[in-house]
C-alpha cells in the first residue's frame, strides 16, 4: 500500500490511490495476509461471506479477484466497526510488507 501523504500533484496523488483500491491490489492484500498466517477465523469467515455474495463484477475484470477483493472490503469493514485496532494491526502489516 503506498502512501500519500507527501504533497504532490493531485494527477499523481490520484493514481497512487486508485492502485491501492483496484480490485486485483485488494486480493495480492489479502492473499499476503492469508499467506503469513495473520487472519484470525472470524476474519476469514467475514472474508467467506463477503466472497460469496460478490458476484461476477466488471466485464473486464476476473471473477475470482472481484470475489476476494470484496471478501477483503467485508472484512475491512467489519473491523473498522468492531475491532479498529486490529484493522490497524492488519493495515500496519501491509505497510510493512511494501
Amino acid at each position: 500500500m503506498r502512501r500519500c501523504r507527501q504533497p504532490g500533484r493531485s494527477a499523481d496523488l490520484h493514481r497512487a490511490v486508485v492502485a491501492d483500491v483496484r480490485a486485483d491490489a485488494q486480493a495480492h492484500a489479502l492473499d499476503r495476509l492469508q499467506e503469513k498466517g495473520f487472519l484470525r477465523e472470524e476474519e476469514l469467515e467475514w472474508v467467506r461471506k463477503g466472497r460469496n455474495k460478490a458476484g461476477r463484477g466488471p466485464r473486464k475484470g476476473e471473477a475470482g479477484v472481484y470475489g476476494k477483493a470484496t471478501g477483503f472490503e467485508t472484512m475491512v469493514g467489519w473491523l473498522f466497526l468492531q475491532n479498529p485496532s486490529r484493522l490497524a494491526q492488519l493495515l500496519a502489516e501491509l505497510e510493512d510488507a511494501d
